[in-house]
């Protein structure tokens, strides 16, 4: 959950890995670093903090040398600390490592190297890297032999960086488990593990396979597996992040995603018609369909089982991933996978395709980063096409799976055109429902930021966005909150109800709606503040969200929009950065 970058060229590398680190650094920014090969040596330096500041302090850009690797950290492995911060080198201060993913045997090699003499600074498991590098290189080997010779020794998944004094025209990386991609520019070459960081004058790319090494000079990039066999691998072409990475005028990117998402649902609908057929078909014909996920991603799937079952009368069940490979046991020949995950690197997910794959299960995957590890392991795979997403909470890519799930429904029944024009004609309404409400939202969120509870009620089709709509408050403003079914508000959660609490209740005018509001009547007797989200009004309502009238399936999309503003309000309301919230990171590629 780490953005590593290395670059080898004819120019000065700093600021060129700066520039890059920038465009990771959603990745993790609790700390981060580079080190550089120069004239006097190899040279560290790291910090904890965010990456501009920590270049501020130390003027990270102006480091000497043509050659460097860089990291920003999101902490698994050792606290916060300027210690633990990437890279890490070692005893000599000749080798220089930094690392994504988890050494799960670190315990047994950094004993192992205590007792043969080396010095530790760190609590992190990636410095035992720079330790047995320095025993390889010490023995006589070059650095392109020692990476994949200590690789083998490591335990769980990686993707890491070394330079070495000894061999100060070369990066030399390896990955397995986590991506990894070189990027050839006239200035350069590049190697990430992510290709958002590369900047505008890379032409070309590569993508890395499992247990692959890279070793990048000025010029060019050699590739090797893992019995140490030179591979010759195509570029591609290289056409830019699919989308802007600035703010447009907007103080930070979660507003700026949110703002796009009338735009985004439209990229989102760009899909191969005969493509969702095809997997429609694959859907209704299984034995057993399982939607895998994390976080967000989840409670889309939630939202597309609804559909499965209300447009295509097909039962599907939807798994946590970090639970899924507690239930494989039952997965088999018969059995659909489909892998929901923005960036097609979440650890959980990739475990559980992985497992379902060994036991003969076909996979589908919903992605929206291209060249990922799940994409790798797909038999078939449905691209979200919302560009980038940079804050860490997700905003559009929510919108986006949304729209995938309802085309897949609807393709169950041959109308995927149908479904394609009803969600085209909601990109105007979403458009409403952010003039309507920004700046009352705004004013809401000044006078609620002081309480420490939130919930968010709602029924059938209309629940997960409750789950959803707790998650993204929690997750930006650190204010406790819940997301539940509204006939389980009485199964205990009421006893928590004080005069003042706010309970959000979505209540449009569907199915749900008078049941719904018997249960916001409920909370208010025992003095909730309802805010209501509906697209009619009710004496009830103490704060009135509005909404416009439209299909009952299709209010979701319409009032997951005004709910994440308001965790974006509260948030700035109370003082934090809503792109970068404390603990957490875009890319769990870690169990």
């Amino acid at each position: 959950m780490c953005g590593i970058v290395g670059f080898c060229g004819s120019e000065a590398a700093a600021p060129l890995v700066i520039e890059a680190l920038r465009c990771v650094e959603y990745r993790g920014y609790d700390s981060a670093g580079i080190a550089v090969l120069s004239a006097e040596g190899l040279l560290i330096k790291k910090d904890i903090g965010k990456l501009d500041e920590i270049n501020s302090r130390h003027s990270l850009s102006a480091m000497p040398g043509n050659i460097a690797i860089g990291h920003t950290r999101w902490a698994t492995h050792g606290g916060v600390t300027a210690a633990n911060a990437h890279p890490h080198k070692d005893c000599r201060d000749e080798i220089a490592v930094v690392h994504n993913g988890i050494i799960q045997n670190y315990q047994t090699l950094r004993d192992e190297l205590l007792d043969r003499g080396h010095r530790f600074t760190s609590e992190t498991d990636t410095e035992v890297i720079s330790h047995l590098l320095e025993d390889a290189v010490g023995a006589g080997q070059t650095l392109e032999e020692a990476v994949p010779a200590v690789a083998k020794r490591l335990e769980g998944s990686y993707a890491f960086l070394a330079i070495s004094t000894r061999c100060p025209d070369v990066v030399v990386g390896i990955r397995r488990g986590n991506p990894m991609v070189v990027g050839m520019s006239p200035r350069g070459c590049f190697v990430t593990s992510d290709a958002l960081a590369f900047p505008g004058h890379v032409t070309t790319m590569v993508p890395m396979g499992e247990n692959e090494t890279v070793v990048l000079r000025a010029n060019c990039a050699d590739y090797y597996d893992n019995t140490g066999n030179k591979l010759f691998k195509k570029a591609t072409p290289y056409h830019g992040n699919g989308g802007t990475v600035g703010k447009n005028g907007n103080r930070y990117y979660m507003l700026k995603e949110i703002m796009e998402q009338p735009e985004v649902l439209e990229q989102a609908l760009t899909q191969d018609k005969e493509l969702f057929t095809d997997i429609a078909m694959d859907i209704l014909r299984a034995g057993h369909v399982v939607i895998i996920a994390c976080g967000t991603s989840r409670y889309a799937a939630l939202v597309g089982r609804y559909l499965f079952s209300r447009v295509g009368r097909k039962f599907c069940d939807v798994v946590m991933a970090s639970e899924f490979q507690y239930f494989t046991e039952s997965v088999g020949t018969d059995t659909l996978v489909i892998a929901v995950s923005q960036s097609g690197e979440t650890a959980d997910v990739i475990e559980g395709v992985k497992r379902a794959r060994e036991a003969g299960a076909r996979v589908i995957s919903v992605i929206n980063r291209p060249m990922s590890q799940l994409s790798d392991m797909s038999d078939r795979i449905i691209y979200l096409n919302c560009g980038p997403e940079l804050c860490v909470a997700a905003t559009k890519s929510f919108i986006s799976q949304l729209v995938v799930f309802y085309l897949l429904a609807y393709s169950m029944i041959n109308d995927f055109d149908k479904a394609a024009t009803d969600l085209r004609a909601i990109s105007a309404e979403i458009t409403k429902v952010i003039e309507w409400n920004g700046d009352r939202l705004k004013a809401l969120s000044e006078r609620l930021k002081d309480k420490r509870d939130f919930y968010y009620i709602a029924r059938g089709i209309n629940f997960a966005i409750a789950s959803e709509a707790a998650l993204k408050a929690k997750e930006v403003s650190y204010i406790h909150a819940e997301g539940m079914p509204a006939g389980e508000l009485k199964h205990g959660t009421l006893a928590l109800i004080e005069p003042g609490t706010p309970v959000a209740v979505i209540c449009p005018d569907d199915y749900t709606y008078q049941e719904t509001l018997s249960n916001a009547i409920e909370a208010r007797s025992r003095g909730a503040y309802i805010i209501a989200v509906s697209d009619i009004p009710n004496e009830v309502y103490d704060f009135w969200i509005k909404i416009p009238r439209v299909s009952e399936l299709l209010y979701p999309i319409v009032t997951t929009v005004p709910l994440q503003l308001l965790a974006y309000y509260l948030a700035v309301a109370r003082g934090h950065d809503p792109d970068k919230p404390r603990n957490l990171a875009k890319s769990v590629t870690v169990k």
